[in-house]
């Protein structure tokens, strides 16, 4: 391993080595998808949700759609990563200022361990979607605090510490509606409250340089740590005669300045090529929303969206990405 994990060792994080003769940085489970569209009793669709370690096994967040089409998040648990319990009812918010509990919408979660405590962001509707924010000692109770900015923006995403004393986030400013546009952007928080000092990080491609991210862009999971900078999966998106087309990407960001970007791959990680991830409610969707990660082995596991439909589990290392990088530079 060339490229170390700043991290815990996670041993008992799903594995699957890559297939003898396969030549991509990312492979797919051969038992997808791992969380079907009726996982609940009520769910349509169950898909771009998030996981995390937690007490010697897994929890997470999950975007269950119902069969009304309300979007909302729900917790599950997992002993192996694998295999998910999602609970029958919505994460049940507490908070101080009843105004920020009202519901429109929550979808796309995120899971991030800081210090002593598991946060949640996702998209919040808020006259318009925005970052909402809440914690959780036990996946159980779970605390809402202030939304992090004026709507509309998505695709808020922590990182797991605090960078130069503060907390940090990237995300995609965006619109009321399916936002044909968009780029990343980093701020920092002394609270988690009151966000500024806003960073450009990196935006869309045009031309044919690197098509498959012309449309617009948006972080993924939690950003990795590694000795050469954080690493970032993230998705693009191309606008084609037949509608848009979500795929993978990595890029590499400076430790201490992350709005700084160091390496980025001009070729995708991973597409919607199987059946799964083509053909669904919102057809030709991979969408990143979290990974596991074993320091001890520098593997990763990528959980995605399929589709708008699905959960799907997919695997790299970190040598894998980042000398996809390297050999592949934009």
């Amino acid at each position: 391993m060339a490229n170390k994990i700043i991290g815990n060792p996670l041993p008992n994080m799903p594995w699957q080595e890559k297939p003898e003769g396969y030549t991509e940085p990312v492979w797919r489970y051969d038992s997808n998808p791992i969380i079907g569209r009726h996982a609940t009793k009520r769910s349509n669709s169950v898909f771009n949700s998030a996981v995390i370690p937690f007490e010697g096994k897994f929890a997470g967040v999950f975007r269950c759609d119902s069969k009304s089409i309300s979007m909302d998040i729900f917790a599950g648990f997992s002993e192996d990563g694998i295999h998910w319990t999602i609970n029958e009812t919505p994460i049940q918010f507490e908070g101080e200022d009843k105004e920020i509990l009202n519901r429109e919408y929550r979808y796309d979660p995120r899971v991030c361990f800081i210090e002593d405590r598991y946060y949640i962001t996702w998209c919040n509707g808020y006259h318009g979607p925005t970052i909402g924010i809440a914690y959780t000692f036990d996946f159980k109770k779970f605390y809402q605090l202030e939304n992090a900015f004026l709507p509309y923006n998505r695709n808020g995403v922590l990182f797991p510490r605090k960078i130069n004393g503060m907390y940090a986030m990237l995300s995609r400013p965006s619109d009321t509606g399916h936002t044909p546009f968009g780029d990343i952007f980093y701020s920092q928080s002394p609270d988690l409250t009151y966000w500024g000092r806003h960073r450009y990080v990196m935006g869309t491609v045009k031309g044919d340089a690197s098509a498959w991210q012309s449309t617009k862009i948006g972080p993924g999971p939690i950003p990795i740590e590694t000795e050469e900078g954080w690493l970032m999966i993230y998705h693009g998106v191309i606008n084609t005669c037949n509608g848009f087309v979500y795929r993978m990407g990595a890029a590499l960001l400076d430790l201490d300045q992350p709005w700084k970007v160091l390496l980025r791959s001009k070729d995708y990680i991973l597409a919607p090529h199987e059946l799964y991830e083509c053909i669904g409610d919102v057809p030709n969707v991979t969408f990143p929303c979290a990974t596991l990660t074993d320091a001890d082995t520098g593997r990763i596991a990528i959980y995605y969206g399929c589709a708008d439909t699905v959960t799907g589990l997919a695997f790299t290392t970190v040598d894998e990405l980042i000398n996809h990088m390297k050999n592949n530079p934009l």
